[in-house]
């Protein structure tokens, strides 16, 4: 039985143009050097709590990849000590025990799995994830961070719709560094 209270969340940074990576995954603009002065700062003490709300994180194997990249290149491992569930049908070095991968029905797994055990659960990426999460009904909410660029081409943020999916705007936050949140609700399809 699922928690009454669980909550799927899609989260992910994009250019303006709606792209989550270039067309190579590479996410080299991801750091933005762009100035709003009338935005909110990112107080790490607030950043800090927060990330203790969110119980796992579940993401494709390109996520993946780019994470252990990351944690390669010396900065550190994104996710914490939370639990990390990876899609992929693909054989991928496993660098942690809070790393699981799975292979199989999206909507079994999170409704079955990941709803009973979890209240808080993350999709983090990529677009083939984002977009099947959205398209089966199983996000509650979408986090879009939009980050001050345009890079012209790359992977979408949303891939394998196959339909309009109506969202409400419940909030939109201005940072100083010029990103700007926009927190989304999904609707419950009748």
């Amino acid at each position: 039985m699922a928690q009454a209270d669980s909550r799927v969340t899609i989260h992910m940074a994009a250019s303006l143009d709606g792209f989550i990576a270039r067309k190579d995954g590479r996410v080299d603009w991801l750091e933005t050097s762009d100035e709003f002065v009338g935005g909110d700062t990112m107080d790490p003490v607030f950043v800090e709590a927060f990330l203790k709300t969110i119980d796992c994180y579940v993401m494709g194997s390109r996520t993946y990849e780019t994470a252990l990249r990351f944690e390669a290149q010396g900065l550190g491992w994104s996710y914490g000590d939370k639990p990390t569930f990876v899609l992929t049908s693909r054989d991928l070095p496993r660098t942690r025990d809070t790393v699981e991968f799975y292979s199989g029905d999206l909507a079994q797994f999170v409704n079955e799995r990941l709803r009973p055990a979890f209240r808080s659960i993350w999709f983090v990426g990529g677009g083939m994830v984002s977009g099947e999460c959205l398209r089966l009904g199983l996000a509650d909410e979408v986090r879009y961070t939009v980050l001050p660029i345009v890079i012209g081409d790359g992977i979408p943020f949303f891939e394998t719709l196959d339909r309009d999916v109506a969202l409400h705007l419940a909030e939109i936050t201005a940072y100083k560094n010029g990103m700007v949140e926009l927190r989304y609700e999904v609707p419950v399809r009748g």
